[in-house]
């Protein structure tokens, strides 16, 4: 009997930026992605970055917001009002586009911490659209990926503290599309990194 097929992964890198700590009472008001790569019995195969990708600037839907938050991304909430698009239009073009894209393999979001840009990407995609074309938890946070290759503690790992050949070459800009395109590039060296292995015991001191 032939082994079961296993499904690709096809990682698509989130960057959102928002107003405030949780969706609902604030808005996301950018989001970006870019296709980082596709994993298969064989390995992973890398994407260019800045082949694949999408981006929407959304209308906010509450009157509420951080300011310390909104500084971050330097958006206009009042220009979005005017001109930002309907979120159930653009969460419906997102989730066709990544259906789009990962025809035949299992969409995969992911994103640097995960945790934030997912909790407002899915809560947005269930309450605009009804379904989520990543399941309930078709999400990979890169922090824990280096964290596990590494050896090291969660609490331990930050940009600044990787090995320099992991590091993307582009800027953190905070303008989501930037930022999906340069955590894709890091995503993409994470998973072909081989990690840490274990080190040898010291020997006894003299």
């Amino acid at each position: 009997m032939s082994a079961r097929r296993v499904k690709p992964s096809r990682y698509i890198s989130v960057d959102v930026e928002a107003d405030g700590p949780i969706p609902g009472p604030y808005s996301m008001l950018s989001f970006g992605a870019a296709v980082a790569g596709t994993q298969d019995a064989d390995g992973f195969a890398p994407e260019d970055p800045e082949r694949l990708t999408f981006y929407r600037e959304l209308r906010p839907i509450s009157a509420d917001f951080v300011p310390e938050a909104l500084a971050v991304s330097g958006l206009d909430r009042e220009a979005l009002r005017r001109d930002g698009a309907d979120p159930a239009v653009a969460l419906a073009e997102f989730s066709a586009w990544v259906r789009e894209m990962s025809a035949g393999a299992q969409p995969v979001m992911c994103g640097y911490p995960a945790s934030y840009d997912w909790t407002f990407l899915y809560w947005y995609l269930i309450r605009f659209t009804g379904d989520s074309p990543f399941g309930h938890s078709g999400c990979l946070d890169m922090k824990t990926l280096y964290a596990t290759k590494a050896r090291l503690p969660l609490w331990a790992v930050a940009k600044g503290t990787m090995p320099r050949e992991l590091l993307s070459g582009r800027r953190h800009t905070h303008h989501a599309l930037d930022d999906a395109i340069e955590q894709a590039e890091l995503f993409a060296n994470l998973m072909r990194w081989p990690g840490v292995t274990e080190s040898a015991p010291s020997p006894p001191a003299s």
